[in-house]
């Protein structure tokens, strides 16, 4: 089974989604990842859905990825004596450590490493940003509140705080075991929520340690403002708009994905766009044209991937949902406009032999019109550099490593097959013949463009570019 376009589709599974034959016909459809979100999944759900996703993989013969997606710290009020109440604007209100049930004046806020750290001044957001307090004093364990924009607050609502620099790590003792979990279903991401600073990457990377690959979750200003930091220490990221959009104005966020996307671009590191991207059609067979154009955006950009949340996971209409996606990807890749607008995005190379390889490799494969790019990976990194270019023809990714070959699965323009790995120069032109043959990316008569590392079999050691003719037979001469 081979893609027909470049940019990849993460799905969310849950309730609507989670049984073997609707994961068959989501990744029928377009899916070449499946999220589990571990706010929702206890480890026996994650398990089972483990073993599924490999049992579609195996029978429908193409590498599934599988991203664990961590809870973090989940803020929350405590409970009303009522159940609810009602928050008048100009009015005050304080969040304290009583556990006594709230009313109209106060509430319990079991978070003693917030009350410490707000500053007067700073906002504290509940219920998804829809109530705004400002904190007018703090200290003796309360923060009292002015109500800036007011409303109904009930039990267990969350609180979001976009000025506070929080003295906790982005890993809770629930996360800690859910990632343990993961890597022992060999989880192929394990993606980290409410990232605030490099540290919270390096912890996660230690406890991991090369099994999965780590994706830092861009959902908070604190994390924004150390972008490139966190960036550079992480195997991929992902740009939650939902939370982002709850903690920053909302009107910042457009422009903060395109610089984002270009960011991932120069530093060659996976980027997937996230968040109500197909929001009506958890209820409707049909999206909005602005979701339509949403998902446009996200791929003329040239993010790797776009991802599906509660509409696979929960909504009405999963496969339409991800066939939709796919529907709007192709169309955007076959634009007269694409390659001219993925093309002025481009980075520049890095000072490395590998960024100098991809660079040329890109250049030859387009000025030469050959059929494809094939790439010997170990770790993936030689064939991220490539995707990295966004070639306008097709990459085919060889690697002896399976946990290789799913992981590229969230990568821009990457078709990967496990294939052993060559033992000479002789071996790895006719093997990447071959196998460009059978997966439907070169004919007899064409040429293809082959880097890999020599001495061969060495990771990150991209140091060659060969271009080699396909015979009848299907094998090649360089």
């Amino acid at each position: 089974m081979k893609r027909m376009r470049r940019v990849k589709i993460v799905a969310t599974l849950g309730p609507a989604s989670s049984d073997e034959a609707t994961i068959e016909k989501l990744a029928r459809a377009g899916a070449d990842v499946f999220r589990i979100n571990m706010s929702h999944a206890s480890h026996d759900v994650l398990k089972q859905t483990v073993q599924r996703i490999r049992s579609v993989e195996e029978r429908i013969r193409h590498p599934i990825g599988i991203l664990v997606d961590l809870q973090g710290p989940k803020l929350r009020v405590g409970k009303f004596a009522e159940g609810s109440v009602m928050l008048a604007q100009g009015g005050t209100f304080t969040l304290d450590s009583s556990d006594a049930p709230g009313n109209a004046e106060r509430v319990q806020l079991p978070h003693p490493e917030i009350l410490e750290s707000v500053s007067v001044g700073d906002r504290l957001l509940l219920d998804d940003g829809k109530l705004q307090l400002k904190a007018t004093r703090v200290g003796g364990g309360s923060i009292e509140t002015e109500v800036i924009y007011g409303g109904k607050l009930s039990d267990k609502k969350g609180v979001s705080l976009p000025d506070t620099l929080l003295p906790m790590g982005a890993l809770t003792e629930k996360d800690h075991a859910d990632l343990l979990k993961g890597l022992e279903n060999e989880a192929d991401w394990i993606a980290l929520s409410f990232v605030q600073r490099p540290e919270d990457i390096i912890d996660v990377r230690k406890i991991v340690q090369g099994r999965a690959g780590v994706m830092a979750k861009i959902e908070k200003p604190q994390a924004v403002e150390r972008l490139e930091e966190i960036i550079k220490l992480c195997d991929a990221f992902m740009i939650a708009r939902g939370d982002l959009g709850v903690e920053m104005p909302l009107e910042q966020v457009p422009g903060l994905q395109k610089r984002m996307i270009r960011i991932a671009r120069r530093y060659g590191k996976p980027v997937v766009v996230a968040t109500q991207m197909l929001e009506s059609m958890i209820t409707s067979p049909v999206p909005t044209r602005a979701e339509v154009s949403d998902v446009s955006i996200a791929v003329f950009e040239g993010a790797d991937a776009v991802m599906l949340s509660a509409e696979s996971a929960s909504g009405q209409y999963p496969v339409e949902a991800v066939s939709m996606m796919n529907k709007v990807a192709m169309a955007v890749e076959t634009d007269a406009l694409y390659r001219g607008i993925i093309r002025a995005q481009a980075a520049e190379p890095e000072a490395t032999a590998a960024d100098a390889i991809s660079a040329a490799t890109r250049q030859v494969a387009e000025t030469l019109d050959l059929a494809s790019i094939v790439t010997y990976t170990s770790s993936g990194s030689t064939a991220i550099r490539a995707a990295r270019e966004r070639p306008s023809k097709p990459i085919l990714a060889l690697s002896p490593n399976l946990r290789t070959v799913r992981r590229l699965s969230i990568v821009w323009g990457i078709h990967c097959v496990e294939s052993a790995d060559a033992v000479s120069l002789e071996d790895m032109v006719d093997r990447a013949c071959v196998i460009a043959y059978q997966e439907g990316l070169a004919r007899p008569g064409d040429r293809i463009a082959i880097t890999a590392g020599i001495p061969l079999g060495t990771p990150g050691a991209t140091n060659m570019l060969r271009i080699a003719f396909v015979r009848q037979d299907g094998a090649g001469s360089s």
